[in-house]
Order: structure tokens, then C-alpha cells, then sequence
């Protein structure tokens, strides 16, 4: 069995780790905030003291971070200690300019493959996420397959702007579900006649996921999903989505909390015209 670094235990990371340590993998764990991995060191995982302890004797090092910048701090720390034949899965949503990134620094024998992940708690608890896998996933096929449904994207950063895409269709739907749902309430309609009528239409996943309530994605996260997207393309509606995001975010008991909050806080929010 490969011997496994993971470095991000935050809401996705710890499950998807389980999946590794149930499969019977040697797991060593690393997260800026040393506590919460203490759940899985009580499982059987070895935690590192900083990065580049977890990946210096590693075969698979697997990264599932916040964003662009944590992914490029873990890296400064984690490439000199890479050695030929690791193969490195980077998880987090982070776009393919960052891949690229990744891809010139690491050195010679080190593969690097993109696997951004579709699903959210509910699914990583579960296994049963989607793997956008890019570039050479063949010496990862099984490790992958600890988390869920593989799907080869093509090359290298083409599972990450291929998670860009997608996330960016579910923050748009789950935003259009609170517009309209606003125009309900402007208009005086019952809440749940509304919601579901709008479940049995088009947007029916949508609103399954504006209102859920046993899964996390955070506004702050979905803010920086989105602007990875309206940096790309001209996306105009797009654009308004993360306003509605990034005034959710601003908003201290709002900003972590899942998505499904932020639907509250569209219907409420007055903009003034320009």
C-alpha cells in the first residue's frame, strides 16, 4: 500500500483522509491548525509536524487547501522535499494557471496530477465524491478511487478548470434560486409554494442545494471560486453573483457558514440603483 501525505484537513480533507486510512493506507497528516487531526492520529495516522515532514518519505502527497495562496505556501515548503517517483494529487480548487505553477517547480521524476473533487461533506464522509482527474492519474488510479467515481479530464490542469466550471454553474444556480425567491417574497407568494414549484423546474438541483442543510461549502470559499472564474472569461452574470457572494462573505455570520446561508442573506440585501 502506498504511504500517503495529506496536508488540508479542513471540512473536506478529514473525510476524504478516513477514506485512505479505512482503505488501509499508511497516512501521514498535516494541517496549519494541529488539533483537528487529532480525530484521525486517534485512527491511526502519524501527524508531521510541519509539510515538509509529511511528504519526506511519502509516495503519494495530496494537497486539499483553501485556495490559490495556501497551495503555493505549502508548495515553497514540500518541493525540495519531493524526491523522483512521488506522485503529487493536488485536490484543492485552485484554477489551471496554478497547476501550471506547480507543474514548472516541481523537479525532475515528480508527477503532478490535477484532481479537484465534485460533492461536498455529505459526499467525502461517504466516498462517493467526483474525481476531475488531469495529466497522468494511471499511479494514482487507486488511491483516487478511495474518494469516489474517477473522471479523466485530459491534460494536466484540465480537472482544475474543469472544477472551475462546475462550481461556477452550482454558485450560479444557487444564487438565481435566491433572486427568485426574493421576487417571491416581493410578490407576496407562499415560501414553500414557491421553493417548490422551483424544485420541480430546470433548477430543481439548484434549490436542492440552496436549501441544504447537512453540507458545507463556504461563502468566503464560493467568493474565491467565482473570481477565479470572472478573472478567465467576460462572465457579466457572473459578476453580479459574486457581489451577492462577496457581500455574504463580509458578513462575520455569514463568511464560513455554508452557501444555504448566503440564499438568506440575497433575499434580504437592498443594492441601490446605479
Amino acid at each position: 500500500m502506498e504511504k500517503i501525505a495529506f496536508l488540508g484537513l479542513g471540512h473536506m480533507g478529514t473525510p476524504m483522509a478516513r477514506q485512505l486510512l479505512a482503505a488501509g493506507h499508511p497516512l501521514t497528516v498535516w494541517n496549519r491548525t494541529a488539533e483537528k487531526a487529532e480525530p484521525l492520529v486517534g485512527a491511526g495516522a502519524r501527524l508531521a509536524v510541519d509539510p515538509a515532514d509529511a511528504v519526506r518519505d511519502a509516495d503519494v502527497v495530496i494537497t486539499m487547501l483553501a485556495g490559490p495562496d495556501a497551495v503555493r505556501a505549502v508548495a515553497d515548503a514540500i518541493v525540495p522535499e519531493l524526491r523522483a517517483g512521488v506522485h503529487w494529487v493536488e485536490m484543492s480548487t485552485v484554477g489551471p494557471d496554478v497547476v501550471r505553477e506547480l507543474w514548472e517547480r516541481v523537479p525532475d521524476g515528480v508527477t503532478l496530477v490535477d484532481a479537484p473533487v465534485m460533492g461536498s461533506t455529505d459526499k467525502a464522509a461517504a466516498g462517493q465524491l467526483g474525481i476531475l482527474a488531469g495529466g497522468d492519474a494511471d499511479g494514482v488510479a487507486q488511491v483516487l478511487a478511495c474518494f469516489g467515481p474517477v473522471t479523466r479530464t485530459g491534460p494536466l490542469g484540465s480537472g482544475a478548470a474543469l472544477k472551475v466550471v462546475v462550481n461556477t454553474a452550482v454558485i450560479g444556480g444557487v444564487a438565481l434560486v435566491a433572486e427568485a425567491m426574493k421576487l417571491a417574497d416581493a410578490l407576496g407568494l407562499d415560501e414553500e409554494t414557491a421553493k417548490g414549484a422551483l424544485a420541480k423546474g430546470p433548477l430543481g438541483g439548484a434549490v436542492g442545494r440552496a436549501f441544504a442543510t447537512d453540507v458545507h461549502f463556504g461563502s468566503d470559499l464560493a467568493v474565491k471560486d467565482v473570481a477565479l472564474a470572472t478573472e478567465t472569461t467576460q462572465l457579466p452574470a457572473m459578476e453580479a453573483v459574486l457581489g451577492h457572494f462577496q457581500a455574504a462573505a463580509a458578513d462575520p455570520d455569514v463568511v464560513h457558514e455554508d452557501i444555504a446561508r448566503a440564499v438568506a442573506h440575497i433575499r434580504s440585501r437592498n443594492v441601490k440603483p446605479s
